[in-house]
């Protein structure tokens, strides 16, 4: 028989923080998904599909948390994006130099992790997915015929946030451990100051400055891990498509009237321990953007708003993670880690690019945990990524270079009983 008691005081825990979480803003490294969900898991650049490191890690692969004893983790991270673009000579949008506002953005994430009777896991986990946001002044903008504003509405940008809560059961038995995971997903939606995509739009009164709409979705995340040997361990995960509700108050930007999805994704890696004090990993994944019409299809598609109509012009991201976590002594255990992730957006696709212009391609991370007593961990991570560049042609003329650079600090403390 399940023994679930705990969960009275860890779950709702949990899932009380999961609804604060939402009204925090983010703007994520690998188009807008997350580099990792944990400060643990930053440190090592998001990889660890084939390795479990504490409770988060299910948000990775539901299969690690089989191995993760009961523990309850919360972590925050301080995310800073610097994005913008310079357009020259452009007939469309402002002129010169134009960088967004709103530098800094915190996400949450919590866990909780209940051994069961039966030797399997039950997860409830409450992690940011990542997200968009610009914030574009009131420019000077002389294609505005006397407006102003890159897009001649003002202040002009849109935010995004992603929301997934979590419940996992997941089991090991033998040297194969497996993971299941229905999700819930919850978007966030505000886009304002487009006044020159009107023209384009299938409705225009549903196209901007219409306050922020929420969206919601399930889905499904599957992971498994086998230990090829005693030192070498295979981990696979994959999330299906999410089908969201529609954005109805934005059914004028979003191709099929409001629609928009969160993309598939699939993960494969390997762990290589050495020694028990020493883990290497190394992890493949790849996001299927070009599998919602909303961000894959091409910028000059169609009508916005209408079915088969434009997009953001994103193609699928594809993301390479090596991470080395070393135990130096009981109480300390150091993390570094790097991925590199293709950039989503083409120069063909700026015009919409400057609206989320997630161009960064390389991740260099590092970071740790601190035992501080027998029971009590605390985790800690930073991150750079340096600024990438696209450059390419505007609509009716001119140029366009976006940019993007970040740094991000997490700390974290988990708890094990």
């Amino acid at each position: 028989m399940f023994r679930m008691e705990h969960t009275r005081v860890a779950g709702p825990v949990v899932l009380c923080l999961a609804a604060s979480m939402l009204p925090q803003e983010a703007s994520a490294t690998e188009g807008y998904f997350a580099l990792g969900y944990s400060p643990a898991a930053r440190g090592v650049a998001g990889a660890g599909v084939a390795y479990s490191q504490d409770a988060m890690s299910g948000a990775i692969n539901p299969a690690s948390v089989a191995s993760v004893g009961r523990e309850l983790s919360f972590g925050f991270q301080a995310f800073s994006p610097s994005r913008g673009y310079t357009g020259t000579g452009t007939g469309f949008i402002a002129d010169g130099e134009v960088n967004s506002g709103k530098e800094f953005f915190p996400v949450p994430n919590a866990a909780y992790n209940l051994p069961l009777a039966n030797g399997a896991v039950v997860n409830f986990a409450a992690y940011g997915n990542g997200g968009m946001n610009t914030s574009y002044p009131d420019v000077s903008n002389a294609n505005c015929g006397g407006g102003s504003g890159v897009y001649c509405g003002g202040e002009a940008g849109v935010d995004l946030t992603q929301l997934f809560v979590s419940v996992t059961y997941a089991q090991k038995m033998g040297r194969f451990s497996y993971g299941i995971a229905p999700t819930l997903a919850v978007q966030a939606f505000d886009a304002k100051g487009l006044s020159q995509f009107f023209s384009m739009s299938v409705d225009s009164s549903a196209l901007t400055n219409n306050g922020l709409e929420f969206s919601y979705g399930l889905g499904l995340r599957l992971g498994m891990q086998y230990e090829l040997s005693d030192q070498l361990t295979l981990g696979i995960a994959a999330q299906t498509k999410f089908d969201m509700s529609e954005f109805d108050d934005y059914a004028g930007l979003f191709e099929g009237g409001g629609d928009f999805d969160i993309p598939a994704s699939i993960t494969v890696g390997l762990a290589y321990q050495p020694t028990p004090d020493l883990a290497l990993l190394l992890d493949y994944q790849k996001i299927f953007y070009s599998d919602v019409p909303a961000v894959g299809n091409a910028s000059d598609a169609g009508a916005l708003g209408a079915d088969g109509g434009a997009g953001f012009g994103w193609e699928d991201v594809e993301v390479i993670r090596l991470g080395a976590e070393w135990k130096s002594s009981p109480d300390m255990t150091w993390r570094v880690g790097y991925a590199h992730a293709s950039n989503p957006i083409g120069s063909e696709d700026v015009s919409f690019g400057i609206l989320a212009p997630g161009v960064v391609e390389d991740h260099f991370t590092f970071g740790g945990s601190r035992q501080i007593n027998a029971r009590d961990r605390i985790d800690f991570s930073i991150s750079y990524v340096p600024e990438n560049t696209v450059t390419g042609p505007v609509m009716y003329g001119g140029t366009a270079e976006l940019e993007m650079s970040q740094l991000s600090a997490s700390i974290g403390w988990t708890r094990s009983f």
